[in-house]
């Protein structure tokens, strides 16, 4: 296993040194089908390797050859060399990564906070990004992450996927149908998305966090210093990294960070706001501590033409329609008011095709279903329910600057610093 001295040296050095725009793109990801030689095939990194990212070392994007895991913690590390196999190299600094010439994909599985400044380093270099979910912690990390790849010409794959295939949670049912209707204008507009106990929106609710923890000593294995990175210093302890990290602001948001866009992204394609972001948000939730997230009862989320997206914390609207116009409903298992709609389904078009196929998009340099810019559109409807949460008032939004209206604390939280030297 390599070993890289845990230091910030070389502040992200030639990884985020500017490419021209035009992309370079090695021959290997324009290889054809069938069997494909080591020398050709395209090959990947994965940095954050613990909880989701053993399932991006083992389950993941297989077709690609695996050539590099990354964790700032020694235990996550050693098995994840072991789950790779032969050939996979360890390291502790996400920076030796990015800069090996060798590898095409960089998998983003570490925890939030850090996946806007490694996408950014990782466009920057030339690779093509698969980060998970939620896409950045902040909109104005969103708004970095788009300029980036954009910039570079790169290929970009949020790890979310119920808009393209896969049964909707509890809606019983994939997002195709429901999407035909919309689009034929059978429920007529504007329309009502209410996400609620029916569809399992809640059962992360227990992503919370801890007030008052006792400092600890950081374990061996761990160095808490390169964890944390650009988020503010907090002693060290156990209930704040790893898996319940989520119930930190820091560094998620709690269960709406964790499940917020596996949700929210099928609505945003649904709605056809792909382009465009809510001009009105109001959250129903109890006082928020500063540093550990809560549970909340409510978010609204209104666009400007009047449609408008529920978020039902509380269970309240457990036999309300998943969506609903003027001119009908749809409920759970595409049940609906409207008659014979499973017949009428038949005769619609289909929606319009998506690149599905993640080593599709790299190879023939076409945008992935879920990329960056609607990836960023859907993130920043997380992070504005999470502001809403946050600061339990309403607040106006305008979508084209992605700016707060008259409130500078909102306007904050768009544009969070990161602790020094980490910057993007």
């Amino acid at each position: 296993m390599k070993k890289i001295p845990l230091t910030r040296r070389r502040f992200l050095g030639s990884s985020v040194a500017s490419l021209a725009t035009i992309a370079i793109v090695p021959r290997r990801l324009l290889g054809g089908q069938g069997h494909t030689p080591p020398s050709e095939q395209i090959t990947r990194g994965v940095i954050g390797v613990g909880g989701m990212g053993r399932g991006h070392v083992s389950g993941i994007n297989q077709q690609a050859r695996l050539l590099a895991v990354c964790d700032v913690d020694a235990n996550h590390l050693k098995r994840a060399v072991e789950l790779g196999g032969a050939g996979v190299e360890g390291y502790r600094d996400f920076r030796e990564v990015i800069d090996r010439k060798d590898i095409d994909v960089i998998h983003i599985p570490t925890p939030p906070h850090w996946h806007g400044l490694i996408s950014v380093a990782a466009a920057n270099a030339g690779k093509d990004i698969w980060c998970e979910k939620p896409m950045t912690r902040t909109i104005g990390e969103g708004q970095k992450v788009v300029e980036a790849v954009q910039r570079n010409g790169r290929i970009f794959r949020l790890n979310t996927w119920f808009r393209f295939r896969g049964q909707f949670y509890g809606l019983g049912t994939t997002v195709e149908p429901v999407k035909k209707v919309v689009e034929n204008g059978l429920l007529g507009w504007p329309l009502k998305v209410t996400v609620s106990g029916v569809t399992g929106f809640n059962w992360k609710f227990n992503w919370v966090g801890k007030t008052n923890l006792p400092q600890q000593p950081v374990p061996e294995n761990l160095d808490y210093e390169m964890w944390l990175g650009p988020a503010p210093y907090k002693p060290y302890h156990s209930h704040r990294v790893h898996g319940t990290f989520r119930g930190y602001w820091d560094y998620d948001g709690g269960g709406l960070g964790d499940m917020g866009q596996h949700y929210l992204d099928p609505v945003q394609y649904l709605l056809n706001k792909d382009g465009e972001s809510p001009v009105e948000i109001e959250a129903d939730a109890p006082p928020q501590h500063p540093d550990a997230c809560g549970t909340w009862r409510e978010v609204r989320l209104k666009y400007a033409d009047g449609c408008e997206i529920i978020l039902d914390g509380a269970n309240r609207y457990q036999n309300a329609a998943f969506i609903e116009g003027p001119e009908g409903k749809i409920f759970k298992g595409m049940e609906s008011t409207i008659p014979n709609l499973k017949q009428k389904l038949d005769s619609l078009p289909d929606p319009i095709p998506q690149v599905t196929d993640f080593l599709e998009a790299v190879r023939t340099r076409k945008k992935f279903a879920l990329n960056e810019s609607n990836g960023h559109r859907s993130c920043t409807l997380v992070n504005l329910a999470k502001i809403a949460v946050r600061l339990r008032r309403p607040l106006r939004f305008d979508g084209d600057s992605l700016r707060f209206i008259g409130d500078d604390r909102a306007n904050r939280f768009i544009h969070q610093p990161m602790r020094l030297p980490w910057v993007m």
